[in-house]
């Protein structure tokens, strides 16, 4: 019983985001964004400072939103399984339409990020971070 409550914590768990302040963040499962054709690319391929992290470590996503307007605000999703969840780390562009998140991860392995905007109609391309 006890291994199967740290595994369910630690999938509750899973991504602690801080955008700006330390803060917790659970994952809430919310419908699927998707791709339009005419915004395939108004989100740039996100980057991270890292590719590979220690589970608990902070890493950084950052790009730009080529298509939307300056203070718009854009969500980090994490691939769960076959769904997109959206977690409850989100920030709005800058004036010149660019982000930079941090993001702690802590369920260990591959795990599937992307950028969303808070309309779910423009979406980044995946991005993979491993977590050890």
């Amino acid at each position: 019983m006890g291994q199967f409550s740290r595994t369910w914590a630690a999938g509750i768990t899973s991504a602690v985001v801080v955008a700006g302040s330390i803060g917790v963040a659970v994952a809430s499962p919310t419908p699927t964004a998707h791709r339009t054709a005419a915004a395939a690319d108004a989100l740039s391929p996100a980057a991270t400072s890292a590719k590979s992290v220690r589970a608990w470590e902070s890493f950084r996503i950052s790009g730009a939103a080529k298509r939307l307007k300056p203070g718009s605000r854009v969500t980090l999703q994490q691939k769960q399984g076959k769904r997109w969840v959206s977690l409850p780390a989100s920030m709005r562009t800058n004036r010149n339409a660019h982000y930079n998140l941090r993001v702690v991860l802590g369920l260990q392995g591959h795990n599937k990020l992307r950028m969303v905007s808070n309309s779910g109609r423009v979406v980044s391309p995946v991005i993979s971070v491993w977590v050890r």
